[in-house]
């Protein structure tokens, strides 16, 4: 049996892109209006700092806040790399890519880092 040619790995990439995409575009939206206008403008209660520190407690929110952030720098990363390849800077792609996913990486670690450490 002969492996084909031709056969590549950007599904794989495209998939925590597209997840991520997904993400930001239906939470960052729910976010910004919750506390970017509603909890500022009194149309909701204030929850208060010791309610959403409470909700760190249960292991689903942190996991939500982890795949939020995750997701929404992998795929600003992807956007960021693409943008810049159509800017010309086709000769720094393999930089571009390692810098760009890498801060990606970098800024998940760190999430992940607060948010599940106790």
């Amino acid at each position: 049996m002969s492996v084909a040619r031709g056969i590549s790995n950007e599904p794989i990439w495209w998939w925590p892109f597209s997840g991520g995409g997904m993400f930001a575009a239906l939470f960052v939206p729910i976010h910004l209006v919750l506390f970017g206008l509603a909890i500022p403008q009194g149309w909701v209660a204030d929850p208060g700092a010791a309610q959403l520190t409470a909700l760190f407690e249960f292991p689903l929110v942190r996991l939500y806040l982890f795949v939020f952030v995750a997701g929404c720098l992998i795929h600003a990363a992807h956007r960021l790399r693409y943008l810049l390849v159509e800017l010309g800077l086709h000769a720094l792609g393999g930089v571009l890519a390692f810098v760009s996913y890498g801060l990606a990486l970098a800024g998940s670690a760190w999430a992940a880092w607060v948010i599940f450490t106790p």
